[in-house]
């Protein structure tokens, strides 16, 4: 056991159980997705959490590769209403990237399963989810993370590949003598 094992055990979980998730998970999960950091400190996130069946059932339908079955699904927004700048603007979907990463990882720690399915950049996806969740037009939604006790168990790993790597410029490899 190491201090990244949440990380590595981090792993897309698509199938769970019926257990619900407590008022107060679901609080700590986004007290830890609003950990994350943000360009000028922006925050441009909003969160929709959805946990009435049909409701689910509706964003199950929306989804081409969304259809778990989990008990809880949570909206990740860019929610760009009153933003002062375009650099803000340019930078909602990195910063609501970290929020996402951070609930996953902390569904993890807490011994949930969760899966990040993609919504922006799919204007398609994009209308049809504003649509089904009354978001405003300058609320983007993100992603959708499906959250719940896990019904299935995936092994620990990483996907770390020393060839990927550069030491100093791109072509140098990482491993090997050093310049």
């Amino acid at each position: 056991m190491t201090e990244l094992d949440f990380i590595f055990n981090r792993r897309s979980i698509r199938k769970f159980t019926e257990q619900p998730i407590t008022d107060e998970t679901v609080e700590l999960l986004l007290k830890a997705a609003m950990a994350a950091p943000s360009a000028i400190n922006s925050k441009p996130w909003s969160f929709v959490v959805v946990r009435d069946p049909v409701k689910l059932q509706a964003i199950r339908a929306e989804l081409l590769f969304g259809k778990m079955n989990a008990p809880c699904a949570i909206a990740v927004c860019g929610d760009l209403r009153g933003l002062k700048t375009q650099v803000i603007e340019r930078f909602w979907q990195q910063d609501c990237s970290a929020a996402t990463e951070n609930l996953l990882l902390a569904a993890t720690a807490l011994g949930l399963g969760s899966v990040w399915c993609g919504v922006y950049p799919s204007q398609t996806l994009v209308k049809r989810i504003q649509a089904g969740l009354g978001l405003p037009e300058k609320v983007l939604p993100l992603n959708i993370v499906y959250v719940g006790y896990p019904g299935e168990q995936k092994d620990p790993r990483t996907q770390y590949n020393p060839q990927r790597v550069f030491r100093e410029s791109f072509g140098q490899p990482w491993l090997g003598e050093k310049p």
